[in-house]
Formats: C-alpha cells, structure tokens, sequence
C-alpha cells in the first residue's frame, strides 16, 4: 500500500453524514449561513444533492443538527453523570465540567449554531427551545436535590442559578482560543469552581 493511499483512507471512512455536518460548519463559518447554499455544502463535501437529502431534508435541518448532535451527547453524559449517585455537589462539578469541555471541543459548532439561530424555520426554533428546557430541568433537578440536602443556597431562584452558569458556556466562542495558554479542562475546573461558589450554602 502506498503512502498516497494510505493518507486517503480517513477522508473515504469518514461517514457522509459527519463530512456533511463538518463542511456545513465550516462553511457556514466562514460565509455566514444565509449565503451558503446548499451547492456549496455538497460540493465542498464531494456528494450529490441526493446524498443530502437523504439525510437532510433542508439547509435548516444541517444547521439545527450542529445544535442537536451537542445537545444529544451533553445530555446523555448528564444522564451518565446522575446515574452514578454521587453526591450533589459532585455531580453538578462532573455535568458543568462536561458541558464546559464538550463545548470546547464543539466551539466552532457552537458559535456557528447561536450566531444564526435566529434564522430556523419557527418549528426548529420551537424544538430548540424544549431541546433546552428538558436539559434545564434535568440541570435543575439535580439542584433541588442539593437544595433539599442543604448544600445549595435556597435564596435565589433556581431559573437564575442555571441561568449564570450557562450564560458563561454560551460566552466561551467569544474569548477562549484553543491555541492560547488555557486547556479545556483548565477552564472548566475553574469556572465550576467558581459557579460553586457561588451555589454552595
């Protein structure tokens, strides 16, 4: 086997549907996703239009997915995460660790997806927002549980203490930078830790 050959096999085992998530992100990055057309996305990708619809029905589906495939991953580690039985206080360090770093590694997804949310059909704008309002209540259940124990603050209204810490996940496109002197895992043990801080009783 020769060495051109070789090098070529990660490109062809790469799954259409992760070239076509993958090509949409970045083209959506650097165009702006109103003037990238579906052309583009499949030329860039090396597949058809049929490719894509096979799996997309639309645009709108390739860019809800950036959010939804997140989403899906965060809340099955979430899920995980609770079902360990570890005390309250772990478990919201080991889930905020998790989103911050997922986020991290998705931060080219992320700021594509919130830069043009506003731009989904209404029906996808209403299956992101209960996407969100499930992983909230999910979030918040594990506070009442540190609540009811006496480990969290009971002066502020739960919506707000899940509202100051995402609101710093929602911000990271906006300052971190993979290169600079911070690792993903910096950034999430000290802002967990200073969430907590702020959470503890």
């Amino acid at each position: 086997m020769t060495a051109n050959a070789t090098a070529s096999i990660p490109e062809k085992a790469e799954p259409v549907i992760e070239r076509l998530g993958r090509v949409s992100v970045e083209l959506f990055a650097e165009h702006g996703y109103a003037q990238t057309s579906v052309q583009q996305i499949v030329d860039a990708a090396g597949v058809t239009k049929g490719a894509l619809y096979h799996y997309f029905k639309s645009k709108d589906d390739l860019l809800f997915d950036i959010y939804d495939r997140l989403l899906s991953m965060q809340r099955e580690h979430l899920d995980e995460i609770v079902a360990r039985g570890l005390d309250p206080k772990q478990t919201v360090r080991l889930v905020c660790e998790d989103v911050i770093v997922t986020s991290i590694e998705g931060l080219a997804d992320g700021a594509v997806f919130f830069r043009s949310q506003h731009m989904l059909s209404e029906k996808r704008q209403r299956e992101v927002k209960q996407r969100r309002r499930e992983y909230n209540d999910a979030f918040e259940a594990i506070l009442a549980r540190g609540r009811a124990d006496g480990v969290f603050r009971t002066d502020i209204p739960p919506a707000i203490l899940i509202a100051h810490f995402f609101s710093d996940v929602h911000y990271l496109a906006q300052w971190y930078s993979p290169g600079g002197p911070l690792t993903k895992q910096q950034v999430a043990t000290e802002l967990t830790d200073l969430y907590l801080a702020g959470l503890l009783a």
